[in-house]
């Protein structure tokens, strides 16, 4: 029998590695992966109809765009952050229906936010976006 809890501490540590060797930049980096990745088990999840799987995905997505937003600095990025903020703000609510509705429409709505956002981080020249 495969043992999941050490699979789960052994997945824990090496994400603590990699946030505690990474650059702002790149903690960006991970939770848009990370949100595209709950989105992707929320998908699955509406097409098995597994409630629960979905919501957990779903819950998990929310929990990511809390983190970007608590990661604008208004005061530096201006409107650039304050629209941003919006769109997490709208990205937030429209998970929140997916979840509600089993709409797999709205997920493919966020991914395509989301890959919008990720496709202009991943823009940004290496000179620009600290140490790695």
């Amino acid at each position: 029998m495969y043992n999941y809890s050490a699979l789960n501490q052994y997945r824990s540590v090496d994400v603590q590695s990699k946030v505690a060797a990474s650059s702002p930049h790149s903690l960006v980096a991970m939770l848009l992966d990370g949100i595209l990745h709950k989105l992707a088990l929320a998908s699955g999840a509406m097409e098995r109809a597994d409630i629960s799987a979905q919501g957990q995905a779903l819950s998990g997505g929310i929990r990511i765009v809390d983190s970007l937003r608590a990661s604008l600095d208004y005061n530096k990025g201006g409107e650039l952050a304050k629209n941003l903020g919006a769109i997490y703000d709208y990205i937030e609510r429209r998970l929140l229906e997916a979840n509600a509705s089993s709409d797999p429409g709205i997920i493919s709505e966020v991914r395509s936010l989301i890959d919008q956002i990720k496709s202009g981080w991943d823009a940004i020249p290496p000179e620009l976006r600290g140490v790695d």
